[in-house]
């Protein structure tokens, strides 16, 4: 072999080494201030987003804190080109008691707002939220068994409609205390009401700093059924959600 082969093979493979860490830098910059995708593990969030929902987050909706970089380190404190999150946002946050684990929740309470739960009515500043009563929904009840589930359509006050699911009447979180959001928080439930761990448990997520905020909910780009895996590529004509796929999530 002669010399110049050997540094054609050598300059080949820099050239290789320098395209995957170009692509590497790529991704991270988009992954960082642009678009990071999620999946939905739970139910918490039905029926507007279903486990096997596989989605865009946002990374510039509310500017960028150190939560915004992969691995999260310590490089600064707050958040840069900061804006506050509208009510009824769909948000993926870092979970307050770890600052670690993803959770993703629908914002309905702001910095100063009374939050109350009553007879599973969500009340927001002593105004009960308006609801509109849906045709139910057949859900598992966790046996196996399919039951009917009751169906609202809430409006909040800034006119944000969205759809949530009452598996049971007198829930355990369905009359809660008066929840006041301190400044900087946020208050985030799920909107299946009766099976979301969210701000109601103070001692599990509580209020959200502004900071934990990662980003805002926007498309579902894959959906598969919950019994099925992304990667079995053989089930994806009966198992994929095709209708869900590049919808909105509101």
């Amino acid at each position: 072999m002669t010399a110049t082969s050997d540094s054609k093979k050598d300059g080949g493979f820099l050239e290789t080494v320098r395209v995957i860490v170009h692509a590497l830098l790529i991704a991270l910059v988009i992954r960082t201030l642009l678009f990071q995708p999620f999946n939905i593990p739970s139910g918490s969030m039905k029926d507007t987003l279903l486990i096997g929902d596989y989605l865009f987050v946002s990374k510039y909706s509310y500017g960028y804190s150190r939560f915004s970089i992969p691995f999260s380190p310590p490089l600064f404190s707050g958040r840069i080109w900061g804006q506050q999150p509208a009510r009824g946002d769909v948000v993926v946050f870092k979970l307050p008691k770890d600052n670690e684990t993803d959770y993703i929740k629908r914002v309905v309470g702001l910095p100063g707002d009374d939050i109350q739960m009553i007879n599973g009515v969500l009340n927001i500043n002593g105004v009960p939220v308006k609801r509109e009563r849906l045709t139910d929904v057949t859900e598992d009840d966790g046996s196996g068994r399919m039951v009917p589930v009751k169906r609202w359509r809430e409006t909040l006050p800034n006119g944000v409609s969205f759809e949530t699911l009452d598996i049971v009447d007198n829930g355990f979180y369905d009359n809660t205390q008066v929840y006041h959001v301190p400044a900087g928080h946020f208050f985030m439930m799920g909107d299946n009401r009766d099976n979301s761990a969210d701000s109601r448990v103070l001692s599990q997520v509580g209020y959200v700093p502004f900071e934990n905020l990662v980003g805002k909910a926007q498309m579902i780009f894959f959906s598969i059924d919950e019994h099925a895996a992304a990667w079995q590529v053989w089930t994806w004509p009966w198992a994929v959600r095709w209708s869900r796929i590049f919808s909105m999530v509101r």
